[in-house]
């Protein structure tokens, strides 16, 4: 068995609430965890400091982790950077790896960086990484339950204020569902929700994409106004069991709610 924590969008700099953050280590003190799995959004606007407060927070949960940028981990108003070198503030302040893959005897995470400099908001897959992620899976999936991670949205979310997806959801669905991904975290919507990549129209049905809420922000969205989520996952040889945490204001700590049992598919 293995367990992981999925948090996202902690944003730190402007909106992030530094007890929620102290949360989710002393989480890690409580419970066992063989890794944590962090979708994008480190930063607010992308700055040394922020990625610097990033990365005593990542050494703070003493737990290996695997990250992947977020639109908000590229800068905004630099504008040279943001042309030029998007990636420079991430990878010199914080991680020079944009898509790191975590494998074991058990586990197989594969990181999709989604962020790009030409866009404020949006993600997108470009079709020939597409087709190196679906041969990626398919060569070092093995017995393993295979995870894709990536931080925007591959289907629609209810409750967002925007149905659009990253580009080439769909060729990116397709790839994930041949190459046998079990399961897709995901973040940016700052709410948690667990959908399936049928949602989004034309794409092959089965598998699983989880959302998580913003851990550690003030920026929760739709019925995540003013709320903070992240997500527990236990994983066996049949299935995936997926626990939402919910941080509790009076306890000042996540909390247990929701849960969900996904059977893995290549068990199925």
């Amino acid at each position: 068995m293995r367990q992981v924590l999925h948090i996202t969008d902690v944003h730190f700099g402007r909106h992030h609430q530094p007890d929620r953050s102290a949360g989710l280590v002393e989480l890690l003190r409580q419970r066992t965890a063989d890794l944590v799995a962090f979708s994008g959004d480190v930063t607010k606007r992308a700055k040394p400091r922020e990625f610097a407060q990033g990365r005593r927070f990542i050494e703070a949960l003493g737990v290996p982790t695997i990250v992947v940028p977020g639109n908000h981990d590229v800068p905004m108003y630099r504008f040279w950077e943001r042309l030029f070198h998007p990636y420079g503030a991430y990878r010199r302040h914080f991680d020079r790896e944009l898509e790191p893959v975590y494998q074991d005897d058990e586990l197989l995470v594969v990181g999709v960086n989604t962020a790009w400099n030409l866009t404020i908001d949006g993600g997108r897959v470009w079709p020939r990484r597409a087709r190196r992620l679906e041969r990626q899976l398919v060569e070092g999936k093995g017995s393993r339950c295979a995870i894709v991670m990536l931080h925007h949205q591959m289907i629609p979310v209810p409750g967002y204020d925007s149905p659009k997806v990253m580009r080439n959801a769909l060729g990116t669905a397709r790839a994930l569902v041949h190459g046998g991904a079990d399961l897709v975290l995901s973040g940016h919507v700052h709410l948690s929700y667990l959908g399936r990549s049928e949602e989004l129209e034309g794409a092959p049905a089965g598998l699983p994409v989880l959302f998580s809420g913003t851990a550690c922000s003030s920026r929760g969205r739709g019925p995540e106004v003013g709320r903070n989520t992240c997500h527990w996952l236990e994983i066996d040889e049949l299935g995936i069991a997926i626990e939402r945490l919910e941080w509790d204001r009076q306890a000042g700590a996540f909390v247990g709610g929701e849960r969900w049992k996904l059977e893995r598919r290549s068990a199925a």
